[in-house]
């Protein structure tokens, strides 16, 4: 059995849900995880603002809006009347109970109540078409099996206890589908996995009945070796180790969601990024074999903002660190670099939301320097430290951009370098024409 996951784009008209129908279709009794149809989640999330800000008005006719969508929708996606009257139906539904919701406008889960409609209209639009198509598709309600712990973590047990009951009991079906991104809490209250938590979903989902492999399908043929949106010529990477998917996840590369490898990894569970749009391309296979010898890809992540405490106590002083690192835990800030020297350390992070604070209770230890509108570009491979050149390779690629840090060694599969955001662009070229050509 596969999972096989399939994002907002893949699903995000009438003719793409046909697609996607006729591709899963043919491909064997397996689960597939559906998105929300691209544009719902931003209009739900639009929804809630409304209300939110006391303005149920444009919540209603925002609404009304969506709602006049998904009936077009309905009207072009069915062929026959019978099922596209149970379609509109079902889907009337859906909104009524959106409608209901922001009648308590001071729920706490009123936005997650609002937003997990999306995966439920989606996967009961392509229930129905399958089922008008023939096909003995199930419909397995993710809130019936998805659930996370009191720490927000996935249960893992729970949902492999209650998916494994839900599958028994559906034993003649065909094909199942179910919803991507939603669970429910330890409390039994509506939850999520956050966004682009359909991945995340996917590798739980294959993890809990030990799936053959997880494809993740998407609108783009696998991981690229560098971001297309600015460097011509780019190529998919046909194969990629967990540990490398997980860098390049995490640094930027949009295609995958960075928590979907972990139990995909811990379970030796192969993971395929596909391209509906082109489905019998390749694509990237993830795996824990590692392809040794290779610079595989590179990516960026934007918004960084770099720290540097500079203190000339700091020599030799025992659990200076430490007393830095607490500072970043109590304001739930994490890190993405870090770099030292025996008078100062310098790092980065993503979320300037608690800056201020940060930076006040970092003050006492010395000067704080902060620069903004900067980008950690990832290089990713088999960079062990005895492979002679990689790292030089790298370097030499960036000799005309300047570099605030670099950090080399804390893993054996990436070396990040701090530019400025401005610097971005030329230097994405700069290493794909060093690197790859």
């Amino acid at each position: 059995m596969k999972v096989m996951k399939f994002g907002g784009t893949s699903v995000g008209s009438p003719q793409r849900i046909k697609d996607v129908a006729a591709l899963i279709g043919d491909k064997g009794r397996n689960i597939v995880v559906l998105s929300a149809m691209s544009g719902t989640t931003n209009s739900l999330i639009e929804i809630s603002k409304a209300v939110k800000d006391g303005d149920p008005q444009l919540a209603c006719r925002l609404i009304s809006s969506l709602e006049e969508r998904y009936k077009g929708v309905v009207d072009e996606l069915f062929s026959t009347e019978e099922w596209r009257k149970t379609a509109s139906e079902k889907t009337a539904v859906f909104f009524n109970d959106i409608r209901h919701t922001i009648s308590s406008p001071d729920s706490p889960l009123l936005e997650k109540e609002i937003v997990s409609r999306g995966e439920l209209i989606s996967t009961n639009l392509m229930h129905a078409y399958l089922q008008e198509q023939g096909v003995a598709s199930v419909l397995l309600p993710a809130l019936a099996f998805m659930r996370t712990d009191e720490h927000g973590e996935p249960d893992l047990p729970y949902i492999t206890k209650h998916l494994a009951s839900l599958i028994e009991e559906n034993a003649d079906a065909a094909l199942f589908i179910t919803q991507g991104f939603i669970c429910l809490d330890h409390n039994g209250e509506i939850n999520n996995l956050e966004r682009g938590g359909s991945d995340y979903t996917a590798s739980l989902i294959g993890a809990a009945v030990k799936a053959e492999e997880i494809e993740i399908w998407t609108d783009i043929d696998g991981m690229h070796n560098n971001d297309p949106r600015f460097v011509e010529g780019t190529r998919p990477v046909r194969n990629l180790h967990f540990e490398e998917a997980a860098e390049l996840a995490y640094f930027g590369a949009k295609i995958l969601h960075p928590t979907c490898i972990q139990p995909a990894k811990l379970n030796n569970i192969p993971v395929r990024l596909l391209n509906t749009m082109q489905p019998d391309a390749p694509g990237t296979l993830i795996d824990n074999v590692l392809r040794r010898g290779y610079i595989k890809a590179v990516a960026a992540k934007d918004n960084i903002t770099a720290i540097k405490i500079k203190s000339g106590r700091m020599l030799l002083a025992y659990g200076f660190l430490k007393m830095v690192f607490e500072i970043f835990e109590k304001h739930e800030t994490a890190i993405d670099m870090i770099t030292t020297s025996e008078v100062g350390v310098s790092l980065t992070i993503d979320n300037e939301r608690n800056l201020d604070r940060i930076v006040e209770e970092l003050h006492r230890f010395g000067t704080v320097t902060i620069d903004r509108d900067m980008t950690i570009i990832c290089v990713v491979g088999d960079l062990e430290w005895q492979n002679r050149g990689f790292e030089a390779k790298a370097l030499d690629a960036l000799r005309d951009i300047p570099v605030r840090m670099i950090s080399y060694g804390g893993s054996n599969y990436n070396i990040s370098f701090l530019i400025k955001a401005e610097d971005k662009n030329r230097a994405l070229k700069a290493l794909s024409a060093e690197i790859f050509e």
